[in-house]
């Protein structure tokens, strides 16, 4: 007999140990396995515990008739005498994400089309595109900042980021977020104006982002606000492709799936710095 105990992992993980275990209680599983598959099933929850602990508890045959094994990062189990006994240990800093190596090379697709997920790597012209907003209705909120990244003729990024002057009174939640206050918007450009050289800027590229649904749905409403036309731009959006890629990340934020592929974001909830930041996790899932 085996006995888990899950405090803080993904649910993704959680749900995985049900196909082995019955889960008794939150966090707490049963089961009867063989040796082998307990040792498979341990590996398996050391990859994909996240920033989670687990520990283990099994039938041997010792003083005790049971030992034990844990991921915790502040205690050790160490064998006294055949006894084993947990040591507290100092607590380390690091941080380790956890997902697997079978996610993590799982073939992902954009939206529901594989094929345009296999066109990222035979194509890598593409533009990222990132947008602020009052809110997250885009029939009742407003588009304050748009941010875009592409590379050039000649390999180098080139970057857009314009401003947009709002008619609303930015709620103070989103002056905090992204850093731009009523006093700032009021002095942006024109709507028409951005749109009109955010057309030109990504011209007929496919189009990336992260939760890409989010910022096409507001740019397709301003785009019918100030009756301009928007192209009909491929779009690739790296949410899915993520979800389908690391399926153990804690969650899905934009600020968690950077810091599990080791890329900086200086400036987050700013649309240039966004982008910038999402330029190279799209360049990562290529290079993976």
């Amino acid at each position: 007999m085996i006995v888990i105990t899950l405090t803080k992992v993904p649910y993704s993980l959680r749900g995985d140990l049900t196909k082995w275990c019955q889960e008794i209680q939150t966090g707490v599983y049963v089961g009867n396995v063989n040796a082998r598959i307990r040792d498979q099933l341990w590996e398996r929850i050391k990859r994909n515990v996240g920033n989670g602990e687990a520990t283990l508890v099994y039938n041997t045959n010792n003083e005790l008739g049971y030992t034990f094994r844990t991921t915790r990062r502040d205690h050790l189990v160490v064998d006294y005498d055949g006894i084993p006994l947990m040591k507290k240990v100092a607590a380390k800093k690091t941080v380790k994400h956890g997902f697997s190596k079978a996610a993590r090379y799982h073939k992902a697709r954009k939206f529901k089309s594989k094929k345009i997920v296999n066109n990222i790597q035979k194509r890598k012209e593409f533009i990222v595109v990132d947008v602020e907003t009052t809110g997250l209705d885009p029939e009742k909120d407003e588009i304050i900042s748009i941010g875009a990244v592409k590379r050039g003729k000649t390999g180098q990024k080139e970057s857009f980021f314009h401003i947009i002057e709002c008619s609303k009174v930015i709620p103070p939640a989103i002056q905090k977020l992204t850093g731009l206050t009523n006093e700032i918007v009021e002095a942006g450009e024109p709507l028409v104006k951005v749109l009109r050289a955010f057309r030109n800027f990504i011209g007929d590229e496919r189009i990336v982002g992260y939760n890409l649904r989010f910022d096409i749905e507001f740019l397709d409403y301003a785009f019918k606000k100030v009756k301009l036309e928007r192209k009909s731009n491929e779009l690739v959006d790296l949410l899915a492709i993520v979800k389908k890629k690391n399926r153990f990340l804690d969650n899905y934020k934009l600020d968690t799936v950077l810091q599990a592929y080791g890329i900086e974001n200086k400036q987050p909830h700013q649309a240039l710095e966004d982008a910038k930041a999402t330029f190279q996790l799209a360049e990562k899932l290529m290079e993976n």
